[in-house]
């Protein structure tokens, strides 16, 4: 029987990793799988993140862009690449077409969950500090997780509270829009300290640095 030549690349793809991880978080909330059984869209506003979501498939596709439809500037980047293996893969864990509103859980290792969750938050999280009036040397911070799907933010609350106790303000839809699930000061601090485990990570920069900041101040306070 003759040597084996290399690994199709979908085949490499099923093996977990920190950025495989970190990927999928952001394919679960930016990303779409088409009907086809092949194709995976990912898209974003943000130069940054899709080129970091590129190395960390190790992709060679072009990205693109397209503008929001409601006028000529290009505000969107898009990568769109097929892989029949790696979206069964994508199946087989959780993520499906047409998810927004459907997905629940993600089956991840318990050893990528924090890359995983970081994905999640670059993709459709968002976090801000300010100062409450009512007191001096308040600065509050708060870190939230936003999805269509409040099974998706269930599964969410639930790992988060089995790995570091916490539990967030419940899940609420505001406005009648995206479900969202929020942390205050002390549990944020917990998940940050999770999502970025070590340095040098793959993120979303400018998120990063704004928790960083908030941090430096609060730091300061005490």
């Amino acid at each position: 029987m003759g040597k084996r030549g290399p690994k199709p690349k979908s085949e490499k793809l099923f093996c977990w990793s920190s950025r495989l991880a970190y990927a999928i978080g952001l394919i679960a909330t930016d990303g779409c799988l088409y009907n086809d059984g092949r194709h995976i869209n990912f898209t974003t506003k943000d130069l940054q993140l899709v080129k970091t979501f590129k190395r960390c498939l190790n992709l060679k596709n072009k990205i693109g862009s397209k503008n929001s439809g409601f006028g000529k500037e290009k505000k969107y980047y898009v990568l769109q690449f097929g892989d029949v293996g790696f979206y069964n893969f994508l199946n087989k864990i959780g993520l499906t077409p047409a998810k927004s509103k459907t997905i629940g859980g993600i089956l991840t290792p318990q050893k990528y969950l924090p890359d995983l969750i970081r994905g999640l938050f670059d993709g459709d999280g968002s976090f801000y500090s300010y100062y409450d009036p009512r007191w001096k040397s308040s600065f509050m911070f708060y870190l939230i997780f936003c999805s269509s799907s409040k099974n998706h933010l269930f599964w969410l609350q639930n790992i988060l509270t089995k790995c570091l106790g916490v539990k967030g303000h419940g899940i609420i839809a505001p406005y009648g829009g995206a479900y969202q699930l929020k942390f205050g000061k002390t549990e944020s601090r917990k998940i940050i300290k999770m999502m970025y485990h070590k340095p040098n990570l793959p993120c979303l920069e400018r998120k990063r640095k704004k928790i960083h900041n908030a941090l430096i101040i609060d730091n300061n306070e005490k």
